[in-house]
């Protein structure tokens, strides 16, 4: 067996991928992983980590290249952390992930013979994204606004986002030259007597700006822009939101977010409106949805669309069931739902949510659709205490998935049909094998995807009692 040595360097055919899309081939008996390699290549890579039973090589160069490689659109893709896969063709891409729901079903579920659709793929893979999160930060002595690089805190800037709507790269230019005010000749934007404001340091806690949220509704074209501050005052506010609003078309809502705590989470429990609205309004199909900053609404509103339509086929409503829509957010599945069935009840958390889902159905003229505060391990078993039972269940877990008292209760209920809708097919594949346990049989995964240029996956399963 070949001694493997760090910092040497090494010839190595790649046969596979992770799920997170790195490359995978060996060293000898040593199992090696190569970022941006693909299956197929041959490659020289450099051993920059080496462990007992693995290591992770940099790729130094493409001996032999794949039919499947394709040029990153993104100057900074190398970078920068928050996409995956552009160097794969975006047919490549689609067989990746639907081979990774297939794989984490077979190999962590133990289930054989379950029918994996092929993934559903969007006809333009970019600039889909609804909202970003941009994290604030100093470079030589200079605030800046990026992205994380991958695995670290580290910013990366680029001028645009190929995922994102392009709005953000315009809201990200004015804070940007409202932050750099002193740099004129750099900063065309400049207004003069705008006040220093100070970025925050993850290190000593201290510093006022954050990060910047930024929400577009595709179907109305209303834009929100949140700031993320360490305090309850932004000075210059009011110059900001002239700058935003001359620049910004279809501006509805600026607002502060305070979020004192020293944490890793971006937005704060308390919101300050500087103009406007403190929620703008979006279109899936016919359904409208009032979004606020801390609503969860799915970033890709094309293929939200496509994965509602998915629910409702599977769900199989006649207009006599009761339903439960688990982890229900800002309701929009339940109003999708509420059409079809007698009734809908959707259970969030996150009490903002539910106060955005309750407009929401206002807002639709919804009558049947009810939904409760808590936390879902505690409301269902509750409402099926009370004798309340569902005969079609819903669930939109988090990445996490559902907590086993969700899943419980579920089992016990026996609901006609189940649909799980997952954003992480380990996750999914773990639940799945203990509602098989219980008595449910998986019939159908369809895989759709939510995340072009990023190894994420959105699936819809449907699952009957046996």
């Amino acid at each position: 067996m070949e001694e493997v040595k760090k910092n040497d360097e090494y010839v190595v055919d790649i046969t596979g991928m992770t799920h997170e899309g790195l490359g995978v081939g060996r060293i000898g008996e040593l199992a090696v992983f190569v970022k941006d390699a693909l299956p197929g290549e041959t490659v020289r890579v450099k051993v920059i980590l080496l462990k007992k039973t693995y290591a992770v090589g940099k790729m130094m160069e493409i001996i032999k290249k794949s039919d499947e490689r394709t040029e990153p659109v993104c100057p900074v893709y190398k970078r920068c952390g928050g996409c995956s896969l552009q160097h794969m063709s975006y047919t490549a891409q689609l067989e990746f992930k639907t081979n990774q729901v297939k794989d984490a079903i077979k190999r962590i579920a133990g289930l054989e013979n379950v029918k994996v659709l092929d993934t559903i793929g969007m006809k333009e893979p970019y600039n889909y994204r609804n909202k970003v999160q941009y994290p604030v930060g100093i470079q030589d002595n200079k605030p800046v606004i990026g992205f994380y690089a991958r695995r670290s805190h580290d910013i990366v800037v680029s001028d645009i986002c190929v995922i994102q709507d392009s709005i953000s790269d315009k809201v990200k230019k004015v804070i940007s030259d409202f932050l750099n005010h002193s740099e004129q000749d750099k900063f065309p934007l400049h207004r003069p007597g705008i006040p220093y404001v100070s970025v925050y340091d993850e290190k000593t806690g201290k510093g006022l700006i954050r990060h910047i949220l930024v929400k577009k509704a595709f179907a109305t074209g209303e834009v929100m822009v949140v700031v993320v501050i360490n305090g309850y005052e932004l000075p210059g506010s009011n110059t900001l939101v002239e700058m935003l609003l001359d620049n910004i078309p279809g501006l509805k809502s600026v607002m502060l977010n305070v979020n004192t705590q020293k944490t890793n989470t971006v937005l704060g429990n308390k919101n300050i409106t500087l103009f406007g609205q403190d929620y703008i309004v979006d279109y899936i199909g016919k359904y409208k949805f009032r979004i606020s900053p801390h609503s969860f609404y799915q970033v890709n509103p094309v293929q939200t669309k496509v994965l509602y339509d998915k629910v409702l086929e599977y769900a199989g409503l006649s207009g006599k069931e009761t339903v439960f829509d688990i982890y229900s957010g800002i309701g929009t599945i339940s109003l999708f739902l509420s059409e079809a069935a007698k009734e809908v009840h959707g259970i969030e958390v996150v009490e903002d949510a539910v106060e955005d889902a309750r407009q929401n159905a206002v807002l639709n003229g919804i009558g049947n659709v009810h939904f409760h505060l808590g936390g879902a391990e505690e409301v269902v078993p509750e409402l099926y205490k009370q004798g309340l039972t569902a005969d079609v269940v819903v669930v939109d877990p988090p990445r996490k998935g559902c907590d086993e008292k969700v899943l419980e209760t579920c089992a016990e209920m026996k609901p006609e049909r189940l649909i799980y809708v997952s954003c992480n097919p380990a996750t999914l594949a773990r639940d799945l094998k203990y509602l098989a346990e219980k008595g449910f049989s998986v019939q159908q995964v369809q895989p759709v995807d939510m995340f072009p240029q990023t190894h994420h996956v959105e699936c819809v399963v449907l699952m009957s009692k046996l």
